[in-house]
């Protein structure tokens, strides 16, 4: 090899280098905005699908609920460990329930209830609790709504009867008085 062949050997992989460069500059930009309505649609797409978890109610924890004695705890203590019941029953014995839920909303579905657990603490006639009962999802059962509507007195006016139902019904003399 002589000092000429490595010269136009350096030449040419300088000319390579070079052209590499102008064809890659040339090809990234349009890439690149070719990409991004993919990118962001990918995204987008990704965010929509993720649910949105809600969480309500008192969900009492196991170490709380252990706490709870059949025949020792009173309502009192019970307030103090638990808080404040989500409902209470009015009539018949003493009822404190404590409700708690989870549900998961997909884009614009309906939501869909994963867990429902309901931790109810009835109480004897002394204010001590007398027995814990805990309902899950599993436990609940599906009521038929009616439909119907009670029908309100007076007359169902269409849409262009209340539209025109008040015209001719003021006059100038009537402001008068």
């Amino acid at each position: 090899m002589t000092p000429g062949d490595v010269d136009n050997a350096a030449s040419r992989c300088a000319s390579s280098a070079a052209h590499r460069a102008t064809v890659n500059a040339l090809a990234t930009p349009p890439m690149r905005n070719a990409l991004r309505p993919i990118i962001f649609a990918a995204l987008l797409a990704a965010t929509a699908c993720t649910p949105t978890v809600d969480i309500r109610g008192n969900n009492p924890l196991p170490d709380q609920m252990v706490q709870i004695k059949v025949g020792e705890t009173t309502q009192d203590e019970v307030m103090t460990l638990l808080g404040t019941p989500s409902s209470t029953m009015n009539y018949g014995e003493e009822v404190w329930h404590y409700i708690s839920g989870r549900t998961e909303t997909t884009a614009f579905f309906m939501p869909d209830e994963k867990e429902r657990k309901v931790v109810s603490i009835f109480f004897d006639a002394g204010g001590k609790v007398s027995n814990v009962a805990t309902l899950t999802l599993l436990d609940g059962k599906v009521i038929q709504s009616v439909s119907r509507e009670t029908p309100a007195a007076g007359k169902d006016l269409s849409f262009l009867e209340q539209l025109l139902g008040n015209v001719g019904k003021f006059s100038k003399e009537e402001k008068k008085q």
